[in-house]
């Protein structure tokens, strides 16, 4: 799973309730739109980048909710775990970062606080997740611009950023290698990226099958008289079954580890190294992510969410200590993937 389920840390329900008015996105940016009618949802299964857009909209305010994301130290420990993971010992902080696919800015927010990098810019093609991001950022007090962008055409000119990095993005991004190449236009001779959460094609394979079985069996058996009360509303359902289908659209790649990194070098990236994580902890995870969408979240009570948290902590030690030793890296199903632009070290 792309962020950590299952924990009963705060999440940023409370953070976008509190926060003012601040920060908008650029004045020239679109607006967000939470609600797409029919219509535009059957043109984006046409049209890749519209279904972005609509999914990550309509998904924006209810995101940090549905995902347990949180900007206390639990999420600051699991970003600043995945960065270094992927780059190893590193000199810090960074100056300036920037953030592609900025979801609702866990990442890059976390990794902010988690001392990575002083100030920062956030990305997304969706206005209602750079909304959320913005404001997430303005309640931390974090240094942070942001802007609606695609992250094939980055709008910031050349050797502005000493990082950029990406969390479960890549696998959104129809040229990821144009993509990449944009990564190293805009950051400065000797920055580097860092993208994690991106799905292995064998992990994907396995993650999805174990979505659906439990999915499809979740939403049988709460149909008995005896346990109604553990079904979420039809109406409910059914507007998952949509988002699900648009998620069909919007998830384009997935990749192998050693092709990932062929894809950086082709960029023009050097020092280019992919890791992957998560193999014991995702056959755990996708169940257990999907049954709680499947129910009424008040069913699910504090002593169930410590249970589930703790039992993948255990799993992901094994994965981390143990079985990494033993399963080829892309049987694991999170990929991380980092690489530097040429030139002088960025200080």
């Amino acid at each position: 799973m792309t962020v950590r389920p299952d924990d009963p840390a705060p999440n940023a329900t409370a953070l976008n309730d509190a926060a003012p008015a601040w920060n908008d996105p650029a004045p020239n940016d679109p607006a967000p739109n939470p609600h797409a009618t029919e219509a535009q949802v059957e043109a984006a299964r046409k049209d890749t980048k519209l279904a972005q857009v609509l999914y990550h909209d309509w998904e924006a305010e209810t995101y940090d909710d549905k995902w347990s994301i949180s900007y206390d130290q639990r999420c600051i420990d699991y970003a600043r775990g995945r960065f270094d993971g992927a780059v190893g010992p590193a000199p810090l902080p960074y100056g300036r970062a920037l953030e592609l696919g900025c979801g609702t800015g866990f990442f890059l927010l976390n990794l902010m606080q988690g001392g990575i990098a002083k100030s920062g810019s956030v990305t997304d093609l969706s206005p209602g997740m750079v909304k959320v991001a913005l404001r997430n950022a303005q309640h931390l007090g974090l240094d942070v611009d942001g802007r609606v962008a695609d992250a094939e055409t980055i709008p910031y000119e050349d050797n502005t950023f000493d990082l950029v990095v990406g969390h479960a993005v890549l696998h959104h991004i129809p040229d990821v290698e144009l993509s990449l190449k944009e990564c190293l236009r805009v950051l400065k001779p000797g920055g580097r990226f860092v993208f994690a959460g991106e799905p292995t094609t064998v992990g994907n394979f396995y993650a999805r099958w174990l979505g659906r079985i439990t999915w499809k069996a979740t939403t049988t058996v709460t149909k008995l008289p005896t346990l109604a009360g553990w079904r979420r509303p039809q109406q409910e359902l059914d507007e998952s079954s949509r988002a699900a289908a648009l998620e069909a659209v919007v998830d384009l790649h997935t990749f192998d580890p050693s092709e990932l990194e062929a894809l950086s070098r082709s960029a023009g990236a050097v020092e280019v190294k992919a890791t992957t994580e998560e193999f014991a902890a995702a056959l755990w995870g996708w169940p257990v992510r999907t049954f709680e969408a499947a129910v009424p979240e008040e069913k699910l009570g504090m002593r169930y969410r410590l249970t589930m948290y703790r039992a993948w902590l255990r799993l992901s030690w094994l994965d981390e200590n143990i079985l990494r030793r033993i399963v080829p890296r892309q049987f694991f199903y999170n990929a991380m993937i980092t690489g530097v632009k040429p030139g002088a070290t960025t200080e």
